[in-house]
């Protein structure tokens, strides 16, 4: 009965989507407040509808209801209790009703909280985002019913995928859809304007917000993807370039510009068609990245559709969303007057120059990502792109964007002045010196690491400097800076700690690509191997049983240079219903790096062992999780929750 209930939830649904986007445009289109008002109430409703759905769904998960065909394939009555309730989306339809359920929250949140605009403009907002959950609501129930039955039940189901069961993969995908769907609202803010042919400081004070909670939840996915990479699968790496992980960068990448140019449409009214642009482009990017994953056109982890029916379906939906919205673009933004005039030498240009090159770096991962796909599908010739591709293309736009990214905050708006930006920038070229020369006496046979961390350290000085420039020192009193403290916006606070997270990252990913040091051998009970001033020895070899795979389990003592003794415990676990091994990779972690050791392929005279100290990753986590809280810190800024004065008219 419950899944019963769950089925008609999410037809209703679909009905109600309908109602939300024809009332919520026709009533904008004759200013009629009742029709607009039925709208939005749509809206609450079909969020309402599809989270009984889903929770129905998620109890047929936990009591291990087997008549249904999406449990009975990703889930198992031995399964622990978490993974039951993580088996919900960790797999085509479950995903799916996930990405149309956040849809319908972000709807139902721009109806609650977007009281302060002008009604005609929520109501093309919550409009365009019925259209959304509209088409994709009619791809769940036309091709991915998430609740069709199997005859007869079978006793048991076949389990999740091994890879899936784990608390990083469990928080991952909610996350990660959190900031894909999110940017769906900056687009139907988008598409809004361009109806209503009016962007203005408004709309930019409206749409930074809900860009700023979307690009938090796409990084914390995106970094807990990786963390997840590097200590799950054995491998010991953070990022690889796989299209799997690059359909969720691109989106990101044009989302750092939309927060930065919305700015400048908030501050200064430039720059206005190009938000709109990036808008567009923002989401469109996390539609590609959801066809490319989700149409099985990849095999992988991620990819748990591979019924070319639905990869159709999806594409269609992407061929009416972007190509509908970059026409109606095309149609309206040459109407849009360019706004404030800036001199190249300004903040505004800095922020030009930001969304110049995350754009260009866009594209680069965009050509490296979808080219071997367009190959394989002209000739059926397989090529593949690796991390030699970007580290020749992709890396070297970082360098200039870093430079940028710690001048733009020291300009002011308008206009600069070189004079006195080369007099503020003296203190940071001395530390960002005094950086280098350290790291290069550490390190005198290499170069790069030293450039890459100099970088780093520029960005945080620079960070710094305008932090004690918004307090007045050093020239005010330390009484003085602490009263200024208290009255600068948290915004300011958290540009500067997500402008430091971005820098502390780049100082992991520089010591791990450089100084990491590692041994792969065979080594058997009472082999010892002295690595980066560590001393491992394998003591023994025992076998484990967990509550539903069994494990072989490496003891391997560890000593290092200050004489303190632990134990690492690497595991292989081996899943019978699925007939699939893992990996589980002992890590412990230090200021400096982590000590990071693996179990390989067990032989009759011994068993390979990865021993490995990974220079400053720790740094690469830490930095995220600033960036993270950078975001929140300047989303906590009430300047960000107060409506700006605007120039459309509310009726």
């Amino acid at each position: 009965m419950i899944n019963e209930i769950g089925h008609f939830a999410l037809v209703l649904a679909l009905g109600l989507a309908i109602a939300q986007s024809l009332f919520s445009l026709w009533g904008a289109a004759k200013r009629d407040l009742t029709l607009m008002t039925i709208g939005r109430r749509a809206a609450y409703l079909q969020f309402f509808a599809l989270a009984l759905s889903f929770a129905a769904l998620t109890n047929a998960f936990l009591v291990s209801d087997f008549s249904l065909a999406v449990v009975a394939e990703n889930s198992h009555s031995a399964k622990p209790l978490l993974f039951k309730f993580a088996g919900v989306w960790g797999n085509h339809e479950g995903s799916i009703l996930l990405w149309v359920l956040i849809l319908a929250l972000f709807g139902a949140a721009v109806s609650w909280f977007g009281q302060g605009l002008p009604v005609t403009l929520q109501a093309r907002v919550i409009g365009v985002q019925g259209l959304i959950g509209l088409g994709f609501l009619a791809f769940i129930v036309g091709t991915s019913d998430p609740f069709l039955r199997v005859f007869p039940a079978p006793l048991d189901g076949r389990d999740l995928n091994p890879l899936l069961q784990d608390i990083g993969l469990a928080i991952h995908p909610p996350m990660l859809y959190l900031g894909y769907v999110g940017f769906s609202v900056a687009f139907a803010f988008a598409i809004a304007a361009l109806l209503e042919g009016q962007v203005d400081a408004a709309w930019g004070r409206w749409v930074r917000p809900w860009t700023l909670v979307a690009w938090i939840f796409l990084t914390g996915g995106i970094s807990l993807g990786s963390w997840w990479a590097y200590y799950e699968l054995g491998w010991g790496g953070w990022w690889f370039w796989d299209p799997v992980e690059n359909v969720s960068f691109m989106p990101w990448l044009t989302g750092t510009a939309l927060l930065h140019s919305a700015i400048v449409v908030e501050k200064r009214e430039a720059l206005r068609s190009w938000t709109i642009l990036l808008a567009i482009l923002t989401f469109s990017l996390s539609l590609i990245g959801t066809f490319i994953v989700r149409s099985g056109l990849l095999t992988s982890v991620h990819a748990f559709a591979v019924d070319p029916e639905r990869g159709v379906f999806i594409l269609g939906l992407l061929a009416i969303a972007i190509g509908g919205s970059l026409i109606l673009y095309a149609w309206r933004a040459p109407d849009m007057k360019g706004g404030g005039i800036f001199a190249p030498v300004s903040r505004e240009g800095a922020l030009l120059l930001n969304n110049l090159l995350l754009a260009t770096a866009m594209a680069t991962v965009f050509l490296g990502t979808l080219y071997p796909l367009i190959i394989e599908a002209i000739n059926g010739a397989k090529i593949s792109i690796g991390p030699p591709f970007y580290s020749q293309t992709f890396v070297p736009l970082m360098v200039p964007l870093l430079v940028a990214m710690g001048i733009g905050p020291l300009l002011p708006w308008k206009r600069g002045d070189l004079v006195k930006l080369a007099g503020r920038l003296k203190l940071v070229a001395l530390m960002t010196a005094f950086v280098m020369a350290i790291v290069l006496w550490k390190d005198a046979g290499q170069l790069w690491p030293v450039f890459g961390i100099g970088l780093a350290a520029w960005v945080i000085s620079t960070a710094l400097v305008d932090l004690a420039g918004r307090l007045g020192l050093p020239k005010a009193s330390l009484a003085v800076a602490w009263k200024r403290a208290g009255g600068l916006p948290r915004a300011a606070y958290g540009m500067a700690l997500a402008h430091i997270g971005l820098a502390v990252a780049v100082i992991g990913m520089v010591g791990s690509s450089f100084w990491t040091e590692e041994f792969i051998g065979l080594m058997k009970s009472g082999d010892s191997q002295d690595l980066a001033g560590y001393h491992f020895q394998l003591e023994k070899m025992e076998a484990a049983e967990g509550p539903n795979y069994q494990a072989r389990r490496a003891i391997v003592s560890v000593q290092d240079s200050g004489g303190n003794k632990y134990t690492m415990e690497p595991e292989q676990r081996f899943y019978p219903v699925r007939k699939q091994t893992t990996t589980e990779a002992a890590i412990r972690t230090t200021l400096w790096g982590d000590v990071y050791v693996t179990l390989g392929e067990v032989q009759k005279d011994g068993v390979v062992l990865r021993l490995a100290f990974r220079s400053m990753i720790p740094w690469l986590w830490f930095g995220a999780l600033l960036l993270v809280l950078g975001g929140l810190l300047s989303l906590s800024d009430r300047r960000l929750r107060v409506a700006a004065p605007s120039k459309v008219s509310e009726a």
